[in-house]
């Protein structure tokens, strides 16, 4: 059986940004269609689209841990766990610098960002 994880990682191979990848994937979760999830998170791809923002999966899970807790406390807690263990593992946040725009050296591929990003939502939404 395919874990979230996994079919997150496949939306982003099939064409969706990292922000709605994430979000598609727990659109159940987040009370929304997939459609819905898709136009909400479509600007958050790529570094909120410049490349200088937070990653787009990390901001994908955001948005379900903000429509799930219907935008209450908790919410802020979770994001900040998930923020610690994205920066934890990967050396960074920022799109740019994990795709290792200006320095050469790339942190984390897509991919691996979308299932870092579902992995630590997963635990927070257990």
């Amino acid at each position: 059986m395919e874990t979230r994880k996994q079919f997150a990682v496949e939306k982003k191979r099939c064409g969706l940004n990292c922000a709605q990848a994430v979000l598609c994937t727990y659109a159940d979760i987040a009370g929304i269609d997939e459609e819905t999830a898709i136009r909400l998170a479509g600007p958050f791809g790529g570094g909120m689209g410049t490349m200088e923002g937070t990653c787009g999966a990390i901001v994908g899970a955001g948005l379900v841990l903000g429509l799930a807790n219907k935008g209450k406390s908790p919410s802020t807690k979770q994001m900040r766990q998930i923020m610690n263990k994205f920066q934890e593992r990967n050396g960074a946040t920022q799109c740019k610098m994990l795709k290792g725009v200006g320095t050469g050296k790339v942190l984390r591929e897509c991919d691996d960002c979308v299932a870092d990003a579902a992995e630590f939502l997963e635990e927070q939404i257990g």
